[in-house]
């Protein structure tokens, strides 16, 4: 007789607010970081040269409204974006001689922002454990290099058996086609896999869309510019990551006791 089938095999997770913690950034700076760098200027010396430093700054502000444009494609029309579009659009020449010292810089101003959860290790482990495969989907404007760098930074890379990057397809979460597109990396199908994110309209309507289930991770403090109107209740909330891996083991032996969405809220 042939065991059935689990309902779960994979599991694939957002990125930033699920396996990084969500973190306040001051958006323009990082894009002041750059753009003084390119310019040559040191970004905290109070004795800039005026002239120099307005330059920069009103470089550093049409990468701001560039980057605030693309993020708006995203959520209206799910269209990707990456970064060097982003910087294309705002003028920046990619050769110029200290492009990739701003793009340092700018990376540098990121890093305290895109730790791991220390959390993720053990679920992740626990998950293949279970013969569950792992998976990442994130929006996002940066390259799979990057992210893998930072995943292999921080000792989880090894772990991971795909990842996909808005980025690096034509469309953003929610829309279904990275939904599939992050199910056939990990090589499951999306009803028998499980999306974990932060927020309601990308990581759990966006899901739900193809056959997966959904887990929502409730930490995340959406500014009011990036909420979408949206009615959309998770399968699941994980309090804290490694909830997921008693969600998912409930799914798999039919067990499910998951409190609803906004219980005890």
């Amino acid at each position: 007789m042939t065991a059935p089938e689990r309902p779960v095999q994979a599991v694939i997770f957002d990125w930033g607010g699920t396996l990084t913690p969500w973190h306040e950034v001051d958006v323009p700076q990082q894009w002041r970081v750059y753009a003084r760098t390119v310019h040559g200027l040191a970004v905290d010396d109070p004795n800039m040269p005026l002239d120099e430093l307005a330059e920069a700054d009103s470089l550093a502000l049409r990468i701001h409204e560039a980057e605030d444009r693309a993020w708006r494609r995203g959520r209206e029309s799910h269209q990707s974006a990456s970064l060097a579009a982003i910087l294309a659009e705002a003028g920046v020449d990619p050769e110029h001689d200290r492009h990739h010292l701003a793009l340092a810089a700018y990376q540098r101003f990121w890093e305290p922002h895109t730790h791991t959860d220390p959390q993720v290790r053990p679920l992740w482990e626990t998950l293949q454990r279970m013969d569950i495969r792992v998976g990442v989907l994130s929006n996002t404007i940066w390259s799979r290099a990057y992210h893998r760098e930072v995943f292999a930074r921080d000792g989880v890379l090894d772990l991971l058996d795909a990842d996909v990057y808005s980025s690096e397809i034509h469309v953003v979460k929610p829309h279904p086609d990275a939904f599939r597109a992050a199910c056939d990396a990990v090589g499951v199908a999306p009803e028998r896999s499980v999306y974990v994110g932060d927020r309601l309209f990308e990581d759990i309507h966006g899901p739900h869309q193809v056959g997966m289930r959904a887990v929502l991770v409730p930490h995340s403090d959406i500014p009011a510019g990036q909420r979408m109107p949206v009615e959309a209740a998770p399968d699941a909330v994980a309090h804290e990551l490694l909830d997921v891996v008693d969600i998912v083991a409930r799914w798999n032996e039919g067990t499910d006791d998951s409190e609803p969405y906004g219980a005890g809220a």
